[in-house]
């Protein structure tokens, strides 16, 4: 078999470690690039001199272009492999990064906004699928941790973005330099991943192809997760100043308890999904983002309301990395039902902040954070949409030696004996997921 990129021969995969850290590399090259543009805002406004209301117009487009584009990423995943397709979409989501601060006028940015949105949303479908794979293969969760790296590398990035503003350097340099280096990271890291492919008899899905049904269900369930995510990193220090009367300074380290105690428990989170399962995890995650909400809710001071936006970081950080490792074993072209979930998530994240500030309009902040607490309480009733999020294993986890002839064979980390309707993945008999061996 060969790199439908290079045209060179592949070399069977022996290192499952080295697969699962490659994988997450990639999660945290996707997340420093998100990372970067965010803290490049502010000099992308003041030199076009942008209103809020333009701005605001502006940041809609990265929302829309991933939602349009992400139900083609299935097709980009069928034709090249899986490995293939994320080493070229990982590209030009990085390539992506230096296009905003380029734009000179506001329809430009507009124009550069949407195709980083469609590109950020396709490598994220490509990535999340390669990371069920590995998944499946290692025979034990890992989607939450990197999706915690995803968390961390937006973080590490933000930081040395912080640094470039506060040095006024020029956010068209930083950025163009910031992209080629995480495109000369991404290319190599996308190597050691394991080149799955769909099944040469399977039939490759339609350009443009609306999600399944059945993950319409977790859709949901990850929306309300989103939803709660959202309007808590947009609104926790609006909510902190106006509401408990915190200052500006303890409001916005609001903002950084959320980001922190979310990325730490998604780092943290498969031990805790191996130990329990993914229904019981999910229902877990629901109680305690329900728990965080009410402590929200019943705030007076600083020093019950951040604990809450706390706990809230906290209750959702697996949900969504559960959400899409249950979608990616939905059917015979698992990246088209990752790219439903995706775009569930990614307009939830787009609407929770504009409800919220809708419902505070109408009647008050603390009203709008108990829809966020209904819809956290939702997770416990939607937990069981998650069941398929559990890897095919037999409880214990692979051993080194066990998943590296695993993925050099072709063959799931569980015994035919202990699942139904598994099959090994071989090219003669494709897997659940139709993806032969490497």
């Amino acid at each position: 078999m060969t790199d439908t990129l290079t045209g060179k021969p592949q070399e069977p995969l022996k290192s499952p470690r080295r697969a699962r850290t490659s994988i997450a590399l990639v999660f945290a090259v996707h997340g420093a690039v998100g990372g970067s543009f965010v803290t490049r805002i502010p000099w992308i406004q003041h030199r076009l001199d942008l209103s809020p209301g333009q701005l605001g117009l502006a940041l809609v487009m990265p929302a829309i272009g991933s939602s349009l584009a992400m139900p083609l990423a299935g097709r980009f995943v069928h034709r090249y492999g899986g490995r293939a397709a994320l080493r070229g979409l990982i590209a030009l989501w990085c390539l992506a990064l230096a296009l905003p601060a380029l734009a000179p006028s506001l329809p430009a940015l507009c124009l550069a906004l949407l195709v980083y949105g469609a590109t950020a949303g396709m490598a994220d479908v490509a990535m999340n699928a390669q990371g069920v794979d590995t998944e499946e293969l290692l025979g034990r969760s890992i989607m939450s941790g990197l999706h915690g790296m995803w968390s961390a590398g937006g973080l590490v990035a933000s930081g040395f973005g912080i640094l470039a503003a506060h040095q006024d350097l020029d956010a068209r340099l930083q950025l163009a330099v910031t992209a080629l280096v995480l495109l000369t990271l991404a290319q190599p890291v996308c190597r050691a991943l394991p080149d799955l492919r769909t099944a040469q008899e399977s039939e490759a899905p339609p350009r443009f192809a609306l999600p399944p049904r059945s993950s319409l269900v977790i859709g949901l369930v990850a929306f309300c997760a989103v939803f709660a995510e959202g309007a808590s990193m947009d609104w926790s220090g609006v909510y902190l100043r106006d509401v408990t009367g915190a200052s500006a300074t303890v409001a916005a380290a609001s903002y950084t308890a959320f980001s922190l105690t979310m990325a730490v428990s998604r780092l943290a989170g498969d031990a805790a999904i191996r130990r329990l399962g993914a229904v019981r995890a999910t229902r877990l995650s629901g109680a305690i983002t329900t728990v965080g909400g009410l402590l929200v809710v019943a705030a007076d001071s600083p020093a019950l309301a951040i604990p809450g936006f706390a706990l809230i970081g906290v209750g959702v950080a697996v949900v969504v990395p559960l959400a899409f490792a249950a979608a990616g074993r939905i059917g015979t072209n698992p990246s088209q039902a990752i790219a439903g979930v995706a775009t569930v998530t990614y307009t939830s994240g787009l609407v929770a902040p504009a409800i919220i500030g809708v419902l505070a309009q109408a009647t008050s902040l603390t009203v709008s954070f108990g829809v966020v607490t209904a819809l956290a309480f939702a997770l416990l009733l939607g937990a069981g949409a998650l069941r398929r999020a559990e890897p095919q294993h037999t409880g214990l986890p692979a051993t080194e030696d066990t998943a590296a002839g695993n993925m050099a064979t072709g063959k799931s980390a569980t015994p035919k004996s202990t699942t139904e309707n598994v099959t090994a993945l071989s090219p003669e008999k494709p897997s659940k997921n139709n993806l032969p061996a490497i």
